[in-house]
């Protein structure tokens, strides 16, 4: 059964990088220039994509494609530590095999690294702490409201954060990761991937603090 679990998350998270990065390829590809129009793009296939991943595949392994979200239900103990970690690896593994699947796809060079997209400074990291806060808050206040509709508000609630937040919302260490691999419209000098995931990392902090007191039955 963890094997089916482990599957599942890591084919999941590898769709979820290959939304991300295909559409951001995509999207300036078309744009002209337009920076808008192919943050949009990027934006609207991410969400589609975790609508569709997390409805197939959330009743296997829960649906989380996401350390920050394995290491949540970890701290409620909703998940045993030995599986969150066996996540956590599958998650970071997957999600740089979708990128260079990515690549692939668009007839790139697999192996890059990003050295033009530079993302720094308090505005980025002060926004992944609550670009993360806020997946947990709409993940866990579903669970608590209506978990039928999970998979809907999170991938509304992603397609908004692209353009709510500074950094893009990128509230995910695996996706993060993995986007260092990629020097397109989608990637993060790796320099900066430190500081993103410990941001986000406080954000999953802050919300259990928060959230399991807001959301206790």
């Amino acid at each position: 059964m963890s094997v089916q679990k482990l599957a599942a998350e890591g084919l999941g998270t590898a769709m979820l990088l290959i939304s991300v990065v295909g559409s951001g390829i995509m999207g300036e590809t078309l744009a002209n220039g337009n920076v808008a129009i192919a943050l949009l793009a990027n934006a609207v296939a991410t969400g589609c994509m975790l609508y569709v991943i997390i409805t197939a595949l959330g009743p296997i392994s829960g649906a989380h494609f996401n350390p920050a979200v394995t290491l949540a239900f970890a701290l409620r103990g909703d998940i045993t530590p030995g599986l969150a970690v066996q996540y956590v690896v599958v998650q970071i593994i997957c999600g740089i095999l979708g990128v260079w699947a990515t690549h692939l796809m668009f007839d790139q060079s697999i192996l890059q690294s990003s050295a033009t997209i530079h993302r720094s400074g308090t505005a980025q990291w002060s926004s992944e702490i609550m670009a993360t806060f806020g997946l947990l808050f709409v993940i866990f206040g579903g669970l608590r409201s209506r978990p039928e509709a999970i998979p809907a508000m999170v991938g509304i609630y992603i397609t908004g954060a692209y353009w709510f937040t500074a950094s893009t919302s990128f509230a995910n260490p695996a996706v993060t990761i993995a986007r260092g691999f990629s020097d397109t419209f989608a990637g993060i000098y790796p320099g900066h991937i430190g500081m993103f995931i410990l941001m986000q990392l406080i954000g999953v902090g802050v919300a259990h603090l928060a959230l399991t007191r807001l959301f206790k039955d």
